[in-house]
């Protein structure tokens, strides 16, 4: 898995989801304020994965065998036994499998490869992932930093967005200012621009969020898998900036080119009309990068988006 999740993005407007990297997506919940020193979320999530009991193995079908795991990632698990790296591989299939319909079922796969291989890069990559689309901020961060350290990929849309989830939008800009974020493959670069948008409206600074997305994809006749969640966000900035029929319009924009049903601009756009501000989801999720849509790196039927 090269590659980050891929539902939602803050201000994606997924269905049910937020402005997130592809992953699930969450529009602005509640989140917790910012502050505190920057290794707390990894120094909390260690401690308790150093004094949580061994995790459970779930439950693995038949089917699901070791060659259904990407060779690229096998190969990253050839230093391991071969039985051990057989039951790592089948749990990074399974991860893929159910992490769009039970992302809580695929975050105990994750932790259980983890137990069993905590030293492969790929294998926590696969874990912050996981717990990305599970909701699990802090948890995402520690084991997508983790990876990194260990020659991973960065994910750099996917750790700005849960920064933001975290309530700490300073943080998810500063991620978008590192070294990391200056050569994203184009998808990442539109991913992290949603994250970014949404940063800038928890900052209240609504006229930047607006600004940052006036970019040349933000194109109707462009074909482009992000332009539907792009309009999104753009409609969400608008709305925050206090422009409301130009807001309507990016969401029917948005509808427009979400020829295959991925957010629910058509109904925003309604809603927004009538004068209605929050999406009826804002309650129970947090925004969206498109979430990344990549998978993780285990998904034997996802695409290579999977986070």
């Amino acid at each position: 898995m090269r590659r980050a999740p891929s539902h939602g993005a803050p201000g994606s407007g997924r269905k049910g989801e937020r402005d997130r990297p592809q992953g699930r997506a969450r529009d602005d919940r509640a989140r917790g304020q910012g502050g505190g020193r920057r290794d707390e979320p990894d120094r909390e999530v260690r401690r308790h994965q150093d004094t949580a009991p061994r995790p459970v193995e779930p439950p693995l079908r038949e089917e699901i065998t070791p060659e259904l795991l990407d060779p690229e990632v096998r190969r990253d698990l050839r230093g391991l036994p071969k039985d051990l790296a057989d039951s790592v591989a089948r749990h990074l299939v399974a991860i893929g499998e159910h992490v769009d319909d039970d992302p809580e079922l695929a975050l105990a796969h994750a932790r259980f490869a983890r137990n069993r291989a905590s030293r492969i890069a790929v294998v926590r990559e696969a874990s912050g992932l996981a717990a990305y689309h599970a909701g699990e901020w802090a948890e995402a961060l520690s084991e997508l930093r983790a990876s990194r350290r260990m020659g991973g990929a960065a994910h750099v849309p996917v750790m700005a967005d849960a920064e933001r989830a975290l309530g700490r939008p300073e943080r998810a800009l500063d991620i978008a200012r590192s070294p990391e974020s200056a050569d994203l493959p184009h998808d990442e670069a539109m991913e992290l621009l949603i994250v970014v948008s949404g940063a800038r409206r928890d900052l209240g600074e609504t006229g930047a969020a607006v600004v940052g997305l006036q970019v040349a994809e933000l194109d109707v006749t462009r074909p482009d898998p992000w332009t539907p969640r792009l309009f999104y966000a753009y409609g969400e900035a608008l709305l925050a900036d206090g422009r409301r029929e130009e807001a309507v319009k990016a969401f029917l924009d948005a509808a427009q080119t979400d020829a295959e049903g991925q957010t629910d601009a058509e109904e925003r756009a309604a809603l927004v009309a009538a004068g209605e501000d929050t999406r009826p989801d804002a309650d129970h999720e947090p925004d969206d990068p498109a979430s990344p849509e990549p998978a993780p790196p285990a998904s034997p039927t996802s695409d290579p988006s999977a986070s």
